[in-house]
């Protein structure tokens, strides 16, 4: 077998790179303090990242900086300060979840190659067709896909020259990653920020099902599907865990190495995991993989569980054997600390020094003689020196110009004059251009000068008085279309039956209903959405899902960006504008208003936000039943998608309780107990918003009591004239609700 295939490993801190390195991974990911959504990691500092790049280049091994958080619009200036560093520094690739970073790389920073996150929820045709045209050069995709959608998305992604990589090793998310917005929820901690609490691995009162954890998935190995995966042409195979140790790292990644290496050259598999059950872990599934959802995915302990796999190991049962069976692995444990610390111990990510000795003559060029420990180069000015008048070259006006060299990966000695002649002139853009030549020959790359982004425009409203929307998902709340002139949306399931017209029909029915397209379509739901799109050719539709927008923007259907694509800057509006046709976007809940209100609206776009939902905190693709109320299926059928409508409450060790709900045609989801009401924003910002959007579906209801539409649609309507009777009727008739994402914001 001749293809590559790349292992992918995590860096968390310097020494966790170095014990990937020392494993023998072709590539590794690792995030700066700011940008990154691990925040929990060590993380590196800007110097760390150039000298793990220097270090990891030596062996032959890549580096992509995670940068996959949402960005919001202060953070602007910033990013695109840190993006003029990370151009020149030879990174291999950045990893990214907000659009804007394909807008401004696109049109500023080309030379840097983009990789769609996970964060990215990516698991459809449509999706991988979105992400080649916004630039991605390679996608991460769901961790919840099966092997066979994994070969034919890989096949589709190929055809687009996009690579693929897989997640292989290491936690699994119970929630579609993405799409969780459970810690921000409960504890403000967003896990598009990067500061996911982990309330998936939370305590909750014991369930009916006897579980303590009920959301809490064992870890995913792939250990022994990797033929499937070579199979499948997947072209990275991902190893998570950047807030894991260098003992972990090594570990992991020396085991995947072995089992890459025995694969490729004898086309047969090692036969031994026991070493990966020696760091933590959950114990291990591939249900994912394997198509195979079944309760064994879940273990109710989220700690490590290497001490009860090697007790099992060894069927300890007595005292004794317990003791001797801990002590084992504890030895064990220790050697590989031991083992990895020493060889840590021996790379150093060190700057290598330079010196720079400038010198010259009157009508002579001016020379800079660089040397390192391994190299001496020695360049000279396009022009010869002449005699200062107003400016001269003197140490300060040098020291100005190649002080920058302290970004690159030397280490800058004290700058030698010792052979320059005072009073001596040359234009000063020959010092800077010989700065970017001395880069060049130093390093063998093109120094790229820095970026100003121009002042962004802030278009006008297409109109001045906010409509409101409103969105339905039953054929029974049409008759709501004879009490309002708002905008209906239908919003339509995340499964279809196959060839079934139910859903078309009803929008043939009823031409005034605008599709609403749900985040997650996978498999035949996806292209049951298409051949929606197909029949009905409606002329607006709303999506949640960018493979559908794909699909749309092809067919000429105007569309508008709905609120779980997580849209929090000007930018990303511009990337869903310039390279999607894209007519509208709604602003995400989970900023504030002081983080919305300076968001630049593109020229003829709509801006639409969302003030009355219920507050979704995850959707799966595994069953949340199985592990609450309890399930006679062993596994989770096709029909469950299709047929099943459950709800029950979980309750967490401080007494909050979450609904969960599984509507037909549904992912299992769970909600907050509070719905989302937010009048504050209509008033703060209808100067901003073209539309404001409230749902009516009893998805996710919670404890939202039985309240009359029509009444909510008439106090909503009197909400945007300025009527302040029916702020306080709807405060009374939703009475369990919150507003506390737009007060805290990310």
């Amino acid at each position: 077998m001749n293809r590559k295939i790349e292992l992918l490993a995590p860096g968390g801190d310097v020494d966790a790179i170095k014990a990937a390195i020392i494993a023998g991974a072709n590539a590794v990911y690792c995030g700066l303090e700011t940008f990154n959504a691990r925040n929990r990691a060590a993380n590196l500092s800007f110097n760390d990242l150039i000298g793990v790049i220097s270090l990891a280049h030596r062996y032959q091994c890549e580096v992509f900086l995670t940068m996959n958080i949402v960005i919001l619009e202060n953070e602007i200036p910033t990013l695109v300060k840190l993006l003029n560093q990370l151009v020149n520094t030879g990174i291999d690739g950045i990893i990214v979840q907000d659009l804007a970073l394909f807008h401004l790389v696109n049109k500023h920073f080309p030379s840097l190659l983009v990789h769609a996150s996970t964060q990215l929820t990516t698991h459809n045709e449509g999706q991988i067709g979105f992400l080649a045209k916004v630039g991605a050069t390679r996608v991460n995709l769901s961790r919840e896909m099966n092997l066979a959608e994994i070969k034919s998305l890989t096949r589709y992604a190929h055809d687009l020259d996009v690579l693929t990589e897989v997640f292989v090793h290491g936690a699994l998310c119970i929630a579609f990653s993405g799409q969780c917005y459970s810690s921000s929820v409960s504890v403000g901690n967003s896990g598009n920020r990067g500061r996911c609490s982990q309330a998936c691995r939370d305590e909750y009162d014991i369930t009916a099902a006897g579980n303590k954890f009920p959301l809490n998935l064992k870890d995913n190995s792939a250990y022994f599907d990797l033929p499937e995966l070579v199979d499948a042409g997947v072209d990275s195979l991902k190893i998570e865990g950047r807030i894991k140790g260098a003992q972990y790292v090594h570990t992991v990644v020396d085991s995947w190495r072995k089992q890459i290496d025995q694969f490729v050259e004898s086309g047969k598999l090692l036969s031994d995991d026991s070493n990966l059950y020696k760091v933590f872990n959950r114990d291990f599934t591939n249900s994912f993989l394997k198509g195979n959802l079944t309760k064994d995915m879940f273990i109710d302990n989220p700690r490590d569980n290497s001490f009860k796999h090697a007790n099992d190991k060894s069927n300890a049962i007595s005292v004794v054997q317990i003791q001797e069976a801990q002590q084992t692995l504890s030895s064990d444990k220790d050697a590989i600390v031991s083992l990895v610390a020493d060889k840590v111990s021996q790379l150093s990510i060190e700057k290598v020094s330079l010196s720079l000795r400038f010198s010259g003559k009157l009508n002579e060029p001016l020379t800079i003689t660089a040397v390192t420990k391994d190299t001496t180069v020695e360049i000279q000015s396009a022009v010869t020196l002449t005699l200062a008048t107003d400016s001269r070259i003197d140490e300060a006006a040098i020291v100005k110009r190649f002080k920058s060299l302290k970004q690159s990966e030397f280490e800058l000695l004290p700058f030698n004059f010792d052979g320059l002649e005072n009073d001596l002139s040359i234009p000063f853009s020959q010092l800077t251009q010989m700065k970017n030549q001395l880069l060049f020959k130093l390093t063998q790359r093109e120094y790229i000068g820095a970026v100003t982004l121009p002042p962004l425009t802030h278009h006008p409203k297409l109109s001045s008085q906010p409509t409101l929307s409103l969105l339905i998902c039953d054929e029974k709340d049409v008759d709501l279309c004879d009490v309002t002139d708002a905008d209906i949306y239908f919003k339509l399931p995340e499964s279809f039956k196959v060839n079934d017209n139910k859903y078309i029909d009803i929008f043939l029915r009823n031409p005034r209903l605008i599709p609403w397209f749900p985040a997650v379509l996978i498999g035949k739901d996806y292209l049951e959405s298409v051949r929606l799109l197909e029949t009905v050719k409606p002329k607006r539709i709303v999506s949640n899902n960018t493979g559908v927008a794909f699909i749309a923007t092809n067919m000429g259907i105007e569309w508008i960006a709905g609120p779980f694509l997580n849209t929090t800057n000007s930018y990303a509006l511009l990337t869903l504008q310039e390279r999607l046709n894209c007519a509208g976007a709604f602003i995400s809940n989970e900023i504030n208003r002081n983080q919305i209100k300076n968001i630049a609206r593109p020229k003829n776009f709509k801006m639409l936000y969302s003030i009355y939902h219920p507050i979704l905190m995850m959707t799966s693709r595994q069953c949340f039943f199985q592990q609450t109320v309890g399930c006679n299926k062993p596994s989770i059928e096709d029909g469950c998608m299709l047929k099943c409508e459950k709800a029950t409450t979980i309750t967490n060790v401080k007494g909050i309780s979450f609904a969960v709900d599984k509507q037909k045609g549904g992912y299992p989801s769970i909600y907050n107990h509070e719905q989302f009401l937010n009048i504050d924003a209509v008033e703060d910002l209808s100067h901003l918003f073209d539309e404001f959007f409230i749902d009516l579906t009893d998805i996710g209801s919670g404890s939202k009591a039985k309240i009359d539409k029509v009444e909510l649609v008439s106090h909503f309507e009197n909400v945007l004239k300025g009527i302040t009777e029916s702020k306080t009727s709807l405060k009374q008739l939703v009475s369990i609700s919150t507003n506390a994402q737009y007060q805290q914001g990310l």
